[in-house]
């Protein structure tokens, strides 16, 4: 528990006090975001400010986490720096597609093939190694099985788990990416979640199998290698984007950039696989999957009929163009998110409770 409450209110004061240095740094060389012509006209007032905030979060959370260890003296799981792994590698990638926006003045930053390359390299690498390193009860970070509150039915073996594990990837990264396109409401969204799994894993730990001599209901019980270590990082997390937030909330004085939206839909991955609640996710983090599937429905509409459904995709922007300022969408779709993710820990709680 010490753990967690430490590397939480690290990670929250390290972006707190770091974020307003790095504003100024990026500023200082003018790295300022690029805004597109196509996009809502109130956008226009963003230009130049300060991209690629993700840095101070990442920074964050991998040093809380650090700091947590060594202030508790409990030693890194390989769950948790698989994710810790998951989120800094998707950031690289989205750090060379920011400041090739920045320094090359091409909106679109890496060419798609490079970009999808490097999350490839990156989603690949964790999938493998996530099937490694068996604990002495012969649990890997990551199982064969596909998930929801625990692993059900047969194992769909390790190449099928690779892609399975690739599309949950992709899929979370640009989709917090896809959501981040007003002031604090990825990250925001991101807080609620992060916070889903610091729970999350925390009752895994109190009900894990390797307890099961000290357990009333055995049987209820959750097959999670590190599961204590992943709600350390899930908390890290948590208060790095809090701290965050206080500088990217409305009118933001820095943005995430594709550096952090991509990590923190690996992150929000790599929680999911290796806490074996890989289909809860997609509830969890309802929001995403909703700005997801708005532009799916936008271009799929276009290409078959010639016609959008949305005034503009993704969804947020729609509602801007039907004139909600940028604060009551955001405010709004935190409200949405903040339902994903009770709905979600009530299923969590009542599988457990229905097994027990």
């Amino acid at each position: 528990m010490r753990q967690i409450l430490f590397a939480g209110a690290i990670g929250l004061f390290l972006t707190l006090i770091g974020t307003p240095l790095l504003i100024k740094l990026l500023a200082r060389k003018g790295y300022g975001q690029f805004i597109r012509d196509d996009g809502p006209r109130t956008h226009g007032s963003k230009k130049g400010t300060p991209t690629m905030g993700g840095i101070s979060f990442i920074l964050a959370t991998l040093i809380a986490y650090a700091l947590a260890k060594v202030i508790t003296g409990e030693d890194p799981t390989f769950s948790g720096l698989l994710v810790l792994f998951l989120m800094a590698g998707m950031g690289l990638v989205g750090f060379l597609d920011d400041y090739i926006k920045i320094v090359k003045q091409r909106s679109l930053g890496l060419r798609a093939k490079a970009k999808m390359a490097g999350q490839l390299i990156v989603g690949i690498a964790f999938a493998v190694l996530s099937l490694q390193f068996a604990d002495s009860r012969g649990n890997t970070p990551a199982s064969t099985k596909l998930s929801f509150i625990t692993d059900f039915g047969w194992s769909i073996g390790p190449v099928l788990f690779v892609i399975w594990a690739l599309f949950m990837i992709l899929a979370m990264s640009n989709g917090v990416n896809l959501t981040d396109g007003l002031d604090g409401l990825a990250t925001g969204a991101s807080v609620m979640v992060f916070g889903a799994y610091t729970f999350i894993g925390l009752w895994q730990f109190q009900e894990s199998c390797a307890n099961a001599q000290t357990l009333t209901n055995p049987n209820a019980c959750f097959e999670v290698r590190d599961p204590l270590d992943l709600a350390v990082v899930a908390s890290a997390l948590m208060g790095a984007c809090f701290g965050f937030l206080w500088w990217n909330t409305s009118p933001a004085k820095i943005f995430m950039g594709d550096t952090g939206s991509l990590a923190l839909g690996g992150a929000l991955a790599g929680l999911a696989i290796c806490s074996r609640t890989e289909l809860l996710l997609a509830l969890l983090g309802g929001l995403f999957v909703l700005i997801t599937m708005s532009v799916v429905i936008q271009v799929g509409s276009f290409r078959m009929t010639g016609k959008r459904v949305f005034r503009m995709a993704p969804l947020q922007h729609h509602f801007e163009l039907k004139g909600w300022s940028e604060v009551l969408v955001v405010v709004r779709f935190w409200i949405i998110q903040g339902m994903c993710v009770i709905v979600g820990l009530g299923l969590f709680y009542a599988g457990w409770a229905a097994d027990k």
